[in-house]
């Protein structure tokens, strides 16, 4: 017997529980400008959330999945993107997707379809609710980019649930084969809907998940800003500049149910998130800046106005926002619709106009 060959997960933390940096941290614990966006975008997102959930127990919104206790991963990601590069999103990346251009209005009314009968789906706002199925998508789109020879990247987002499925192991595994610029981000907030991290996989961290694929992956403390954002500028790097794909496990916790259809009470043990809670971003965050004098109370008391204000009139477009009509689910699947889809989107067309007069 010989040993053939070894593997090594790296996990990277700067910025600890009680907010003190690393001494091998990053340039970017020490850039104020890209801190403070990173801070506001995540306090704008956890205030979108908690008026997000309030609309639906209020009968204004669809089932929601709250963003709650992982604002650093998507907030993070969005931020390491370059303009160029491609967003493969899945359904909890709000973060993400408002600094990819999308709109607070448009998410809610995307969500705001499910109560009120109607798929908000548009040209601008293509959005769909994947659950590993869109990392092929994004393998093909980072196939396409290495064939044109353009220097971007793709960054697909998921659930360490999705990793239990086909599609995610079939996509990581051409990317390596075929050395594709992508970057897989692994959102392990430690429940795949009422599915515990332990129950779901054997594994010890989804990070070696991409060893049998044939590139590297690394665990990352998804409550630390500052480790998602150079960890996920250094990953992106390494696929434009040298094609080299990468798994990225953003470790974290839920902090609410799955979406508000699910009552995790049943099911999460007692306590977990009050003990979870104390490694929250946003909070470790705000105290690394006041101590580096980034950051004030007057400031903070600004911010909240701020969002609040930013929430708000997101609220007022989406609740007078006229509904797409039925038949727009048929008008963005196809460049061309085939006729026995377009038969389908005349009759619901037809419906439409004798339901509505």
């Amino acid at each position: 017997m010989k040993i053939i060959d070894r593997f090594e997960i790296p996990y990277y933390q700067y910025l600890n529980e009680d907010s003190q940096l690393s001494d091998d941290f990053p340039s970017v614990a020490k850039d104020e400008k890209t801190l403070l966006q990173l801070y506001r975008l995540m306090v704008l997102v956890r205030t979108m959330d908690t008026k997000a959930i309030a609309l639906q127990r209020t009968g204004k919104l669809g089932t929601y999945p709250s963003t709650r206790g992982q604002e650093a991963v998507f907030v993070g990601v969005g931020n390491a993107m370059a303009k160029d590069d491609i967003f493969v999103p899945y359904y909890r990346d709000m973060g993400t997707l408002i600094q990819r251009g999308v709109k607070l209005s448009q998410i809610l009314q995307y969500w705001g379809g499910d109560e009120r009968g109607n798929d908000y789906a548009s040209e601008d706002f293509p959005y769909s609710v994947p659950i590993g199925s869109q990392t092929l998508h994004a393998a093909g789109a980072a196939y396409a980019v290495k064939f044109r020879k353009e220097n971007r990247a793709v960054l697909s987002l998921f659930g360490e649930g999705a990793t239990s499925q086909g599609d995610v192991y079939e996509a990581m595994n051409v990317a390596g084969v075929w050395k594709l610029p992508i970057v897989f981000v692994v959102c392990n907030n430690q429940w795949a809907i009422s599915v515990s991290r332990e129950a779901q996989t054997a594994a010890h961290t989804i990070a070696q998940k991409a060893i049998a694929a044939g590139f590297s992956g690394e665990q990352v403390d998804g409550n630390d800003a500052i480790a998602v954002q150079h960890r996920t500028v250094e990953a992106l790097k390494a696929a434009r500049e040298k094609g080299e794909p990468r798994l990225l496990e953003m470790v974290c916790y839920r902090q609410h149910d799955h979406t508000t259809a699910d009552d995790a009470s049943r099911y999460e043990p007692k306590n977990m998130r009050e003990l979870e809670w104390k490694k929250e971003p946003i909070a470790r965050l705000r105290r690394y800046l006041e101590a580096s004098g980034m950051w004030s109370e007057k400031q903070e008391e600004q911010l909240q106005v701020e969002c609040a204000a930013e929430v708000d009139e997101a609220v007022k477009e989406y609740v007078t926002a006229i509904p797409q009509p039925l038949e727009s689910m048929f008008d963005y699947l196809y460049a061309r619709l085939p006729d026995a889809y377009a038969a389908q989107r005349d009759l619901l067309k037809e419906v439409e106009i004798v339901a509505h007069g």
